[in-house]
């Protein structure tokens, strides 16, 4: 709390961060900093034998990112910015550097080296103060770093494996990333956590405490429009006397009467016109991120629709001019989007022009292995449209297909999606995309050894099938969805020694029996549907197992206050598609319990899903 008035120092200054860091972005922003995001272009070949320490080395890079970003911006329009913050985080073991890995291979090396083993991981950080005179560039830099010790559990190779298909380590120090997938790899951590994650954020704020020391007591008292109140004064700004008394000394009186002393310092420096710094409002940057939130999907949509991220795939960097030119866009319209997409991190720019990041090659190409390009094209072309009719929906209670797609509510599951060939086809892409994310933390949420076959109700085109088959060799595996989809489904269907596990069936879970099985497979499903839909479909379920057969539910779970991992984004989002909604581990388990599954277990995925098992009881 102490350290908030320092960050308002900056808030009428012009900062710059020399970083493209999503992360760094990130733990700056919710700190309350306004800033710019121009990515450094200095190239990261500095000789690593020359320095004494690996920290040395982070600090000298960080402070030529930032003088690089800081020299650019000043030659550009003669004026640079007031303060650049550029920073650099490495991971080593003993004396050895490890940088981001240039392939999955050297992931795999890198990644290999630390399991089971203690390593450290530094962050440089460079705070460069500039100033203009005679159109020349003045920099005061400052520099240090920070050291926080991470120990990796034991690594098998199929976890290992895993975790660098994922695409997480490739564009991260060492090799992985403590806040996202990463962190499963992690028995334990000394010291500052943000520092692993790209900035420390507390010793970047005692730095700035030392550039920008607050203001004595005693001057605090000498001149009201240099006041602030008390940063503990504004946690009960609720009691405060509206009448406002006189004001009260910082050294005597209660909680109250500080907070009471403050208001009126502010309201009076105002009323005189003395308008400071630290006496205007938090800037709310948060809140603006979120105003401007669909500017960035729009720009992310855009781009997948004009195949940006196919053009650059495997491909050596190309300019805009190249790129708007094979898709027939404006030149500056398309550099702007291309610099949109790299300060976003889903590029990368330099000199020679613009490339892929390792995530966008992964999951924005059409062709990635995990690609969610038909995901965001559904999201651009069917959700997108959706929302513009929610003000409608929170009034009306009902879903808004009939304004979008001319269909009524009786027909919304099985004609919405379905249009046209065309849609129907993109919509199944994007279940498939999204279910080869998911399908390898679902098949592993629980032992699932004791079943020897399972029906997927709803399964699409078999990308969970194939990796439960894939996981349990004994475990046969059906998947049961209606007929349009099936045929569909041909076009996915796996290959190899798990295609003789698996099956697909043709029919509607609310009308026809389901197939026999062991385990019924319900991921991503009931939430679709209001709780008397629901009950039909377990009821389904129920009729044609035996005791000791299992349900596993896959949905993304409220807590009991109705919070989640971005489960309340879905409750409008359930509105505007379906009838039905996201519940809590309770509330499903009270749906399960009328038609005998008992004995639920609850595990929670990575990603943003969640798994519930339960097993029949009695007759």
């Amino acid at each position: 709390m102490v350290l908030c008035p320092v960050i308002g120092k900056l808030l009428h200054k012009r900062v710059v961060l020399a970083s493209a860091s999503p992360r760094r972005q990130e733990i700056l922003s919710n700190a309350g900093l306004r800033f710019e995001v121009i990515p450094s272009r200095f190239k990261e070949k500095l000789d690593k034998d020359a320095f004494a320490t690996p920290y040395g080395y982070a600090m000298e890079t960080a402070k030529q990112k930032a003088l690089e970003v800081a020299n650019r911006m000043h030659q550009k329009d003669l004026r640079a910015p007031d303060v650049v913050i550029g920073a650099d985080t490495i991971v080593t073991m003993g004396q050895l550097i490890l940088e981001k890995p240039v392939d999955k291979q050297d992931a795999y090396r890198m990644l290999s080296q630390l399991s089971g083993r203690e390593h450290s991981v530094f962050t440089g950080v460079a705070i460069v103060q500039c100033s203009s005179q005679d159109k020349e560039l003045d920099t005061r830099v400052l520099q240090f770093y920070e050291e926080t010790m991470v120990k990796f559990s034991e690594l098998s190779e199929d976890l290992l494996w895993e975790y660098i298909h994922s695409g997480e380590p490739m564009d991260k120090a060492g090799g992985y990333g403590i806040q996202a997938l990463g962190g499963m790899l992690v028995e334990s951590v000394h010291g500052d956590f943000l520092n692993v994650v790209g900035f420390p954020l507390n010793h970047f704020c005692k730095q700035l405490m030392q550039l920008y020391p607050p203001p004595r007591p005693e001057d605090l008292q000498r001149g009201k429009h240099d006041s602030i109140p008390a940063v503990d004064a504004f946690e009960d700004l609720s009691n405060v006397d509206k009448g406002g008394p006189e004001p009260a000394r910082r050294d005597a009186g209660s909680r109250p009467e500080k907070a009471e002393a403050g208001v009126a310092r502010q309201a009076t420096a105002e009323a005189e016109g003395n308008r400071t710094p630290e006496t205007l409002p938090p800037f709310p940057t948060r809140l603006l991120k979120l105003i401007n939130g669909f500017k960035v999907s729009k720009a992310l949509f855009t781009a997948c629709k004009l195949k940006v991220f196919d053009l650059l795939k495997d491909e050596a960097p190309q300019k805009a001019v190249d790129i708007a030119r094979k898709v027939d866009a404006s030149v500056c319209g398309m550099e702007r989007l291309l610099d949109a997409c790299a300060a976003l991190g889903l590029l990368e720019k330099s000199e020679q022009g613009y490339s892929n990041t390792e995530a966008a090659n992964l999951y924005l190409a059409s062709d990635g292995d995990y690609s969610l390009h038909s995901f965001i094209a559904y999201s651009s072309e069917v959700t997108w449209n959706l929302f513009t009719h929610l003000e409608l929906a929170v009034r009306e209670g009902t879903n808004q297909h009939h304004r979008v797609l001319g269909k009524t509510a009786g027909d919304v599951f099985q004609d919405v999606p379905y249009r046209s060939p065309e849609t129907q086809l993109q919509f199944i892409q994007a279940m498939h995309g999204l279910a080869k994310l998911n399908a390898r933390h679902v098949a592993t949420a629980f032992d699932l050894s004791g079943f020897s076959s399972a029906c997927d109700v709803g399964g699409c085109t078999g990308a969970l099938a194939q990796e439960l088959a894939r996981e349990y060799p004994r475990l046969q595996v059906t998947v049961f969805d209606l007929p349009d989809t099936i045929e569909l489904a041909a076009r996915f269907q796996p290959t190899g020694p798990q295609a003789a596990q698996i099956r697909f069936a043709a029919g509607d879970f609310f009308r026809d029996p389901l197939p026999a099985a062991d385990l019924y497979v319900l991921c991503q499903i009931l939430h679709d549907w209001p709780d008397d839909k629901v009950h039909k479909i377990l009821d389904r379920v129920a009729q044609s197992c035996k005791p000791g057969a299992g349900v596993l539910l896959v949905e993304m779970l409220l807590d009991e206050k109705r919070q989640a991992r971005g489960g309340l984004m879905q409750s409008p989002n359930m509105l505007l598609q379906m009838e039905g909604r996201e519940r809590s581990p309770g509330e499903y388990q009270r749906l399960l319990e009328p038609h005998g599954f008992r004995q639920v277990q609850v595990a929670r995925l990575g990603g943003f899903l969640d798994a519930m098992l339960a097993t029949r009881v009695g007759p």
